[in-house]
């Protein structure tokens, strides 16, 4: 089992928005579980929260902007690809500005950062979706196209042409998450004069810098442009390189540019919300299909987690029999509505029931239809998940088992004689003084039929 991660200390960075270019302070703190990603301005009232979701873009030009409740977050995809590049799950952002700051236009210090604040690991099971088929997002107008693939692990290749001899056809490619400081945080934005020129007029990039992109010159820079250039960088001389690049910049690789779209592409796919176990093939990313994927993934991913149901095969010999069962709850029947348990770690337990015409229930609950009512479902469900927590004591005979609390009880479909229910239970939080708090799950005929938060508590008998 894969844990979750965070940061063990809070670490701080200032810097100017590319954009904006206002100085912002920003600051990693530790998160709890289950956390992800989250912005809080605490330059506003109140320390609003933006939780880093692919739902909350509403801008991708020049960059990837997202904004919930009028609350915005501009630029936050370096951030997130440091964070998603230290794999990391849970970590908190606070800004006192709207926009990130662009460092050296790279996320090489934000990976300096974090790796400085330490990296735990925490006490719960990471949440990777396992890509069992090609999901793909194409921009008709550009076509631009990005998609994933079925992989043993999550890696990332990019492809980029933009028709423009300076620059070329380039490839990235990012085998494994754990090389992305050394292959790929250190590669840096960049724009082409032309791009430049229309920035410039339209007031953007006030906190841009020739040492915090890279500049293609993809055009003869006329005395005009110069002089304007000059005055934005604060420069007294500008020159062009012979490789085609503005000023004194040195490449830190010759396809550095498709290794920024990659790590863009990083960053973007952090907004999904959950790690990915898949192969990424992007052509032509930017930052308009990047969100755009995370969005359609992030749907399916919830789709598929509303109606997930897992596979148990119920013809190999059970981990507890009737019997067994039997020497450790306290139930008899007509009460004992558990026949056998499947599987059983630390943090969860499986346990099965077949539902038949014989049970004494279905005589006084809807005799001319016979439905196994909802409270039984959820008694069954509290009975798997007391073994659990029976297990933990060396005499489990001497305990009684009793309920806490419900929270959250739904019923999804109806249990009819015949079907075979499958109970699933996972600790929330870890047992502690014979208290379990665990999330509890039912399904039949491949369906959720009922689902609720559980607690209970064992204490011994007299």
């Amino acid at each position: 089992m894969v844990k979750q991660k965070t940061i063990k200390t809070e670490v701080s960075l200032t810097g100017v928005g590319l954009h904006t270019g206002k100085e912002v302070k920003m600051t990693f703190k530790p998160a709890p579980v289950n956390n992800g990603f989250t912005f809080v301005r605490v330059d506003l009232e109140g320390h609003p929260v933006v939780e880093a979701d692919a739902n909350y873009v509403v801008n991708t030009q020049r960059g990837t902007n997202l904004e919930k409740l009028g609350v915005k977050i501009q630029t936050p995809e370096h951030v997130l690809a440091a964070l998603e590049g230290c794999d990391l799950d849970n970590v908190i952002i606070e800004l006192n500005a709207s926009e990130l700051p662009i460092m050296d236009g790279s996320s090489k210090y934000f990976v300096e950062a974090l790796e400085k604040a330490e990296i735990e690991e925490q006490n719960a099971k990471r949440n990777v979706y396992v890509v069992k088929e090609v999901i793909s997002f194409t921009d008709e107008e550009t076509g631009s196209e990005i998609l994933v693939m079925p992989s043993d692990s999550y890696s990332v290749t990019t492809m980029v042409d933009f028709g423009t001899k300076i620059l070329g056809t380039q490839n990235a490619t990012l085998k494994n998450i754990a090389d992305f400081k050394s292959e790929i945080a250190n590669s840096r934005t960049f724009s082409f004069l032309h791009e430049l020129e229309s920035l410039l007029e339209n007031g953007l990039i006030k906190g841009g810098d020739l040492n915090n992109a890279i500049v293609y010159v993809d055009k003869e820079i006329s005395d005009a442009t110069m002089s304007s250039l000059k005055v934005a960088f604060g420069k007294e001389t500008i020159n062009v390189k012979p490789n085609g690049i503005l000023d004194n910049l040195n490449l830190h690789y010759p396809n550095e540019a498709a290794r920024h779209k990659l790590l863009d592409v990083v960053g973007d796919l952090a907004l999904i919300g959950t790690k990915i176990q898949g192969k990424i093939i992007a052509n032509k990313p930017g930052h308009f299909v990047n969100t755009q994927f995370a969005k359609k993934m992030a749907k399916i991913i919830k789709i598929e987690q509303r109606n997930f149901v897992p596979s148990f095969d119920l013809h190999q010999e059970p981990l507890m029999d009737i019997h067994k069962i039997m020497s450790v709850l306290p139930h008899r029947p007509p009460f004992l509505l558990i026949d056998r348990i499947i599987e059983m770690t630390e943090s969860h337990i499986v346990g099965m029931k077949n539902v038949t015409m014989n049970e004494s229930f279905f005589v006084g609950h809807f005799p001319g239809a016979p439905v196994m009512p909802g409270v039984l479902i959820v008694e069954a469900m509290a009975q798997t998940g007391g073994i659990l927590v029976l297990s933990t004591v060396p005499d489990p005979e001497n305990y009684l088992t009793y309920f806490m609390k419900m929270d959250n009880v739904k019923f999804k479909q109806k249990v009819l004689p015949g079907d075979t229910l499958i109970f699933k239970c996972d600790l929330i939080t870890p047992i502690r003084r014979g208290i379990c708090h665990m999330q509890a799950n039912a399904y039949a005929n491949g369906r959720l039929v009922a689902e609720a938060e559980l607690m209970a508590q064992i204490a011994k008998k007299n």
